[in-house]
């Protein structure tokens, strides 16, 4: 019951401009004033995209009165956007992001259940044509159909035609993949921590980078994820949980009181850090009435970004970091890393990561090349930037370029929510 009640969330959370549009045109909650949003939200999406209302009582009585009405917007808002099936509404509406790009469905297999060839040859068995490991971003744009390739950068990315949807196929409900764009998987890809390793998650929420990491751990070693945000801290448990993530602590609170003296991160070698941003680099966010961040709100951002990483830097421990946003600014990129390699001297260096990479830093400093860009047009993902800063005269914990899979059976591990800690013994699962 748990796994159907976050992936009708799930699904509503996606689908919700879409039932904005849906309430509005029916004129839903003009109509019935009692009712709260955020339900009225779940009713219609269960009663248009889903499987059908499960709920009794008054709720399924007042969803199947405007029934009607509903389905009737429905197909008007199709006409409009001239799509034909549910899931292309989801594509952004023409007008909305002039010239947005369709990025292809990233499908990344989680190694702490299953491994890239089961996946693979249950993708095959559900009539999905694989085409093998792609060799240039080209190859991933003429993608079609029910055909689909192995990444050509990261070892456990599969790449389909965009739109395709998977929220309601087994292997995403039950966590054996996790649906995230390519450029948020190269920080945890990037930071490549050794099995046993002990990680921060500076801002973790909502966790698939999290998740990310425990798979290159292996499950093994332990993960301290940080985030204020109580609800999106109870959601990522349950997300965690659901991927097999055992070896987690969660704790509610600013990465930025955190003592980087308290004996609990003694051992902390590597840090991820993606923390609050302008988020211009996100292609299918819903448009708004809100322009492009001003000078004095990039600036403000940029501060913040400065003062967090600074931070993470003076864990004593600490080997490798790896700093990313979803902005194509330069004043949270390039200029953030720049500041704060000098102001560590010559403690800190960029690491040169995935040469293969066709985007790199703007040359705004020397050695700004080493740092990555992504972006829709270039790379066919979000757009994003990544810099992994290594402690000087520190060896990798391994080769940047090409972590190591997190294949084979899981160690006994512990997870955790806020507060608490249990042992939970658990398998790989073979997708049947």
């Amino acid at each position: 019951h748990v796994r159907q009640l976050y992936a009708l969330v799930s699904e509503t959370l996606r689908y919700s401009p879409v039932l904005d549009a849906l309430l509005a045109g029916a004129g839903l909650l003009q109509a019935e004033k009692k009712l709260p949003p955020h339900l009225a939200k779940v009713l219609v999406y269960d009663l248009l995209f889903g499987k059908g209302l499960k709920c009794g009582g008054r709720w399924k009585a007042l969803a199947r009165r405007h029934r009607a009405r509903l389905q009737a917007e429905l197909a008007r808002l199709k006409v409009q956007r001239k799509v034909s099936r549910n899931e292309d509404l989801l594509a952004p509406a023409e007008g909305a992001s002039p010239g947005a790009p369709q990025l292809p469905r990233y499908v990344r297999v989680n190694t702490l259940k299953t491994c890239v060839d089961d996946v693979t040859d249950f993708f095959k068995r559900q009539g999905y044509s694989y085409l093998g490991k792609a060799a240039s971003v080209e190859e991933l744009s003429s993608l079609s159909g029910k055909k689909f390739l192995l990444d050509l950068h990261l070892p456990e990315l599969l790449v389909f035609p965009p739109q395709t949807d998977f929220h309601n196929n087994q292997l995403y409900t039950s966590g054996h993949i996790i649906l995230q764009d390519k450029a948020s998987c190269l920080p945890a890809f990037l930071l490549s921590p050794a099995a046993g390793s002990h990680v921060i998650d500076a801002c973790a929420a909502p966790g698939n980078k999290t998740s990310h990491v425990a798979a290159i751990l292996k499950n093994k070693g332990q993960i301290f994820a940080f985030d204020l945000d109580t609800k999106r801290l109870a959601t990522m448990n349950t997300m965690l949980m659901r991927a097999g993530v055992t070896s987690f602590e969660l704790a509610q609170q600013d990465f930025l009181t955190v003592d980087p003296r308290d004996s609990k991160y003694s051992k902390v070698t590597h840090i991820l850090l993606d923390p609050s941003c302008s988020g211009s680099g996100m292609v299918n966010r819903v448009p708004t009435e809100e322009a492009a961040p001003s000078a004095e709100r990039l600036q403000a951002l940029a501060g913040f970004q400065r003062k967090i990483l600074s931070h993470a830097l003076s864990f004593p421990a600490v080997r490798r970091l790896a700093y990313s946003t979803c902005s194509v600014h330069q004043e949270e990129n390039e200029d953030v890393v720049h500041a704060v390699l000098q102001e560590q001297g010559s403690a800190f260096r960029l690491v040169n990561v995935l040469p293969s990479w066709p985007c790199r830093g703007l040359a705004t400093f020397p050695g700004a090349e080493c740092c990555l860009r992504a972006s829709p047009a270039e790379t066919l993902t979000n757009g994003f930037f990544v810099a992994v800063l290594e402690r000087c005269g520190e060896e990798a914990a391994v080769p940047s370029s090409l972590p190591t899979a997190a294949e084979g059976s899981l160690q006994q591990g512990r997870g955790a929510q806020p507060g608490t800690a249990h042992k939970r013994k658990r398998k790989k699962q073979r997708v049947k």
